[in-house]
């Protein structure tokens, strides 16, 4: 049987880490290594580990340069052969995740990475869906117009991190974009998409506070598209930007899974 090494960037999230680590606690595949990096946290993020975490294999707290170093350090740390990232705001949408994945895979001995869908829910009520990331095969016209997998669904083997590389530090908020556009852009990975929810994640978050901090990620896609030669005029970059968003926000009515503290 495969195993599967589940990494968990926190820094100050006593008020959310709970629901990852419960929901990471009753996956009902066997085989799960959780690590935990924290960036010293100030809050009460390690007592609650302490109390939730009893699954957990390793648990690392201190100072770091945000969250795509603690991504570099947990890979580190990973001691299987499948990785994938729960953060400390997500969840995982039903108990039966990392078992579908690890199907995937043992199906293909070949494929070398799996993606899904992911929902937007609020920060006070996670029962509430405000965003339905549909993700689709990573096809070059799609990635072009700035598409790219939802990072927390995103599951790859070791292999692909040793033929990748890590994280860009140099990318503050956009590190997991450019990441995965060398990823599927540049080395163009076998992948499979399974069309599921998988992850809850509440809105928010680097980008969500200001129009300035979403103008800068956006940048910064930008770059990393013109980096590694993906070439689209950007005000059809925008465009697609916006009807992406209008469609998430549409599509979220329409989405029906088990309330949000099913694990509890």
């Amino acid at each position: 049987m495969q195993k599967m090494t589940l990494l968990t960037a926190s820094w100050n999230s006593a008020a959310t880490i709970g629901d990852t680590l419960r929901s990471v606690a009753k996956q009902t595949y066997p085989e799960i290594e959780h690590i935990v990096i924290d960036g010293a946290s100030k809050d009460d993020t390690l007592a609650v580990i302490e109390r939730e975490g009893g699954h957990v294999a390793k648990v690392v707290s201190e100072k770091d340069k945000g969250i795509y170093d603690a991504y570099n350090k947990g890979i580190g740390y990973a001691s299987h052969d499948i990785i994938g990232f729960i953060n400390s705001d997500d969840f995982y949408a039903h108990d039966a995740v990392i078992a579908d994945v690890m199907a995937a895979f043992d199906a293909d001995p070949e494929l070398e990475a799996v993606h899904a869908d992911l929902v937007y829910v609020r920060q006070e009520d996670t029962g509430k869906i405000v965003r339905h990331w549909k993700s689709r095969e990573c096809k070059e016209k799609s990635l072009s117009r700035g598409f790219i997998p939802a990072h927390p669904t995103v599951f790859l083997r070791r292999s692909v991190y040793d033929k990748v590389g890590l994280f860009n530090l140099d990318y503050r908020l956009a590190a997991d974009y450019e990441f995965l556009l060398r990823v599927f852009h540049v080395y163009k990975i076998k992948a499979r998409y399974l069309p599921s929810i998988w992850v809850r994640m509440r809105v928010g978050g680097a980008t969500g506070g200001s129009l300035s901090s979403i103008k800068l990620q956006n940048d910064e896609i930008r770059r990393a598209q013109l980096l590694h030669g993906v070439h689209y005029p950007v005000s059809k970059f925008y465009i697609w930007k916006v009807i992406d968003r209008t469609l998430q926000r549409l599509r979220s009515r329409f989405v029906d899974l088990p309330s949000a503290d099913w694990f509890r």
